[in-house]
């Protein structure tokens, strides 16, 4: 299996969920062995996409550099991993990547119009070797080793529309178009007011998430009975990109976000025993490029 970058450039203009401006994002081509790598043309600043290089993950990942910070970059990132594209340029004019509907499913039309490239290299792996667990506060985040990659992911709300859900995506990049990228962000409507008495969450609406008071669901529909925890995993993959690639292995949490997944990829990478970066490995065969979704 070769890396992956994209055809051509391919750009889309959205709002960004806390700011509530619009933002230009652009995807460019990068050459093999680059990596992703993000460019504020506002500012002159490039940040890769390194755990190094994360400076909050409050309310979202946000990557920071030299003072200047790109934020909620976790669905974008999902995307980016389910059609396994190993060197991107991603360049915005502001400091959030756009919410678009509040899921992932724009950047995967985004990535369709672009088109991938295979190149020259082999693609990279990064396959778990020993189990890793981070627990925190009642919630748990975990790898461990497999033939291939899972998600399986558990969340408890005290809400009568949420309450006990459980998901288990094997990883593939039409399973993922099918049952991942369509979940929304959620939101209830008092934390949402509070942010927005903040100054946050001012792009955040019923057209980029779902938002529950305390009885009910006040969007139209949900797009999967289970659309909550499928959102979660879908923050998780994008999450876990910050290993620096694709990752080998099973991925499990209890009630997890981006701050546990953000010390799980650190507790990984801190123990060379932990992994090992494969290429080409004949049981992953699941990049998978869409023509039609």
């Amino acid at each position: 299996m070769k890396q992956r970058t994209i055809k051509k450039a391919v750009e889309v203009v959205g709002i960004g969920l806390h700011k509530g401006i619009p933002v230009k994002l652009r995807l460019e081509p990068l050459e093999e062995d680059m990596g992703i790598v993000f460019y504020r043309n506002d500012k002159g600043v490039s940040i890769p996409l390194s755990k190094e290089y994360v400076v909050d993950t409050q309310m979202a990942t946000v990557l920071g550099k030299d003072g200047v910070v790109i934020s909620t970059i976790e669905h974008l990132m999902s995307a980016i991993t389910a059609f396994g594209i190993d060197n991107l340029r991603i360049i915005l004019d502001n400091d959030e990547t756009p919410i678009m509907d509040g899921s992932a499913i724009s950047f995967c039309l985004l990535l369709k119009e672009a088109g991938i490239a295979e190149q020259s290299k082999n693609k990279k792996f990064l396959k778990i070797k020993k189990e890793v667990v981070i627990e925190l506060d009642g919630k748990m985040a975990k790898v461990s080793p497999s033939k291939s990659t899972s998600y399986a992911f558990e969340i408890n709300f005290p809400h009568p529309a949420i309450g006990r859900q459980y998901f288990k995506f094997d990883f593939s990049t039409k399973n993922y178009i099918e049952d991942i990228a369509k979940a929304r962000t959620f939101g209830f409507l008092h934390e949402i007011q509070y942010l927005r008495s903040k100054g946050l969450a001012l792009g955040g609406s019923l057209d980029n998430a779902i938002v529950l008071d305390d009885k009910k669901i006040l969007n139209e529909n949900l797009r999967y009975n289970d659309e909550f925890v499928r959102h979660k995993i879908l923050d998780a993959i994008g999450d876990m990109r910050l290993l620096g690639y694709n990752f080998i292995g099973n991925y499990e949490a209890i009630a997890s976000g981006h701050h546990l997944n953000h010390l799980l990829t650190k507790a990984i990478l801190a123990d060379a025993n932990n992994y090992e970066l494969v290429e080409m490995p004949q049981t992953i065969r699941e990049f998978s490029i869409a023509t039609s979704y």
